[in-house]
């Protein structure tokens, strides 16, 4: 399994706004594309910088499946959600793989 991560920082005035898009219409697009099995919002307990940290997790069944995702999809996703909230985050991506 492959776990797509993405970190995203955001600041504290949105903090409530970002949760509910994130769980009402990003992450369900996400999940739409049919590139991941299951996802995950969670909270960052101990801040790494100023601002409210999130970690969104959806997992593939394998690196093809993330492969599609980022080059067909994430983009236009990506997109969308730096226009919903301009210039109020920051986000960076990484893969894990379970072991």
């Amino acid at each position: 399994m492959i776990i797509y991560n993405v970190t995203t920082i955001i600041e504290d005035g949105i903090h409530e706004e970002y949760v509910k898009y994130m769980k009402e219409v990003h992450m369900p697009e996400v999940m739409s594309t049919e590139k991941f099995t299951d996802c995950q919002l969670l909270f960052l307990g101990e801040p790494i910088t100023e601002g409210v940290t999130y970690c969104a997790q959806y997992m593939a069944k394998d690196a093809e499946n993330l492969a599609d995702y980022r080059m067909n999809f994430l983009p236009k996703l990506e997109q969308d959600l730096q226009q919903k909230f301009p210039n109020k985050l920051v986000s960076f991506a990484s893969v894990l793989k379970k072991v």
